[in-house]
């Protein structure tokens, strides 16, 4: 494969890809075509909470390939690897949030979020949060906070309103007119922002007297990288319907929305087939995506997150770090100026370290690693930082 063949032949999501060429990848490393290690701070964008290549996925992949791939379309077929995954979810989920649907993405669980929420409370209003980002579907940008990214595509979902995250005032929104309200758990693409006095609590209880149903997006807070295996787990807030995905699939793709029972049944019927897909729950997913809960609720992942979160903030101390925003291994660096962070992540992909942006605080650079990361790796990335940082800053 040539780079010439990258640009000709796939499509792209940005005028400069950083089109490194993947050779292999193996627990916190990434290889290109000229062996070259890569220190990986990004994890696929949080999707690989396990890193790259783990035995356990790979074994369970492995068993499942023997077996069978896509038999039929979802929710026909008792098929033993989504079954036992959304048993296993319901064992660490409180009892309101028991019954799983499994999709291909996050986003597309974010449309069957949206949709249930119609379904059952018969109402059309969304509340969404300025600078929000839930996925790129058309349901899914209608609820973006960004009008730059959503302008091109529009006419969009109608009735979609938006609040400021943190903003308590502005909770008189919700109304008997609203049929949910969605929220990151912690902001994602607006640069980490994590709730803030009672926040979510509050959204809470205002959902509760309205009638409105709260959904909440971990699609990157879940599956351990906050320090809980989810986020909202911090917040005492439990959502109508909860949505993850990318960690969940360890490096596969998957998406799910979990809510009770009575609320998923009413995708059932009136009418039937109300969520439809035709490779949700695909049974090689599924194993993967079972063996990685397995592997995170059993071992110490998630408490050593907060203890790795610390080690960093220790070591990232610098006079370009305005701060650092964020929870457990869900991390941003805030910087002075969009330059600086951008050549930060061009410098660090030059010193053999993977560091990222955010979708809309260009000030901003993702710090996501494996939740496998040892000590040893987070002090040889930093190190690396810290030294482009005193680089950036002798030419500023």
């Amino acid at each position: 494969m040539t780079s010439n063949d990258f640009f000709k032949y796939q499509a792209q999501t940005s005028p400069m890809p950083l089109a490194m060429e993947v050779a292999y990848a193996k627990g916190c490393y990434i290889y290109d075509t000229e062996n070259n290690a890569f220190l990986d701070f990004v994890a696929g964008v949080s999707a690989c909470p396990l890193g790259h290549n783990h035995p356990k996925i790979n074994d369970a992949i492995q068993e499942q390939l023997q077996k069978y791939l896509h038999v039929m379309v979802y929710g026909e077929y008792i098929q033993k690897p989504a079954v036992e995954l959304t048993k296993l979810l319901a064992k660490h989920l409180p009892p309101t949030l028991q019954k799983t649907y499994l999709t291909n993405s996050g986003t597309e669980a974010i449309e069957g979020a949206l949709k249930l929420a119609r379904r059952a409370t018969g109402r059309s209003e969304i509340i969404a949060a300025k600078h929000a980002y839930h996925g790129n579907t058309m349901g899914a940008l209608s609820v973006m906070g960004f009008e730059e990214r959503k302008k091109a595509f529009r006419p969009l979902l109608p009735d979609v309103n938006f609040i400021t995250f943190n903003a308590e005032a502005e909770l008189e929104a919700i109304s008997t007119k609203t049929a949910c309200v969605i929220l990151e758990t912690i902001q994602g693409g607006a640069g980490f922002i994590a709730p803030t006095n009672g926040y979510l609590e509050k959204v809470r209880e205002k959902c509760n007297a309205t009638g409105s149903l709260l959904i909440l997006d971990e699609i990157q807070p879940g599956v351990g990288r906050t320090g809980k295996l989810f986020g909202f787990e911090h917040y005492n807030c439990i959502p109508d319907i909860l949505v993850t995905g990318k960690g969940l699939g360890g490096g596969l793709p998957i998406g799910a929305f979990t809510a009770s029972g009575a609320l998923m049944d009413l995708l059932q019927d009136n009418p039937k087939l109300g969520h439809i897909t035709t490779f949700g729950g695909h049974p090689l997913i599924a194993a993967s995506a079972l063996a990685t809960l397995k592997e995170i609720t059993s071992s110490t992942l998630i408490t050593e997150t907060l203890e790795k979160e610390a080690l960093f903030r220790t070591l990232l101390k610098h006079e370009l770090i305005e701060t650092i925003r964020g929870k457990g291994l869900m991390l941003a660096l805030i910087l002075p100026s969009a330059d600086v962070a951008n050549q930060l992540v061009l410098k660090s992909k030059d010193q053999g370290l993977i560091l990222f942006w955010l979708l809309f605080e260009p000030k901003a650079v993702r710090i996501t690693p494996p939740l496998t990361i040892s000590e040893g790796e987070i002090k040889e990335g930093c190190e690396k930082i810290i030294k482009i940082l005193d680089e950036i800053s002798q030419n500023i």
